[in-house]
């Protein structure tokens, strides 16, 4: 569940900065590529979360 969460808030957070960032910049706004950059960086910050905990020790 919380890795829907992670994706559907970076899915938002993502189209706001790329809109905002074009309107800024004065580029056009890219649904589509906003919405892979941002999933992509979701997906790495999730993968770096997983393997950056320590290993657990079995007793």
């Amino acid at each position: 569940m919380r890795y829907i969460v992670a994706f559907f808030w970076s899915f938002i957070l993502g189209q706001v900065v790329c809109y905002i960032g074009g309107a800024l910049s004065s580029a056009a706004y890219d649904f589509k590529l906003s919405t892979i950059i941002s999933l992509a960086a979701a997906l790495i910050i999730c993968l770096i979360g997983n393997f950056s905990q320590p290993a657990k020790k079995s007793a």
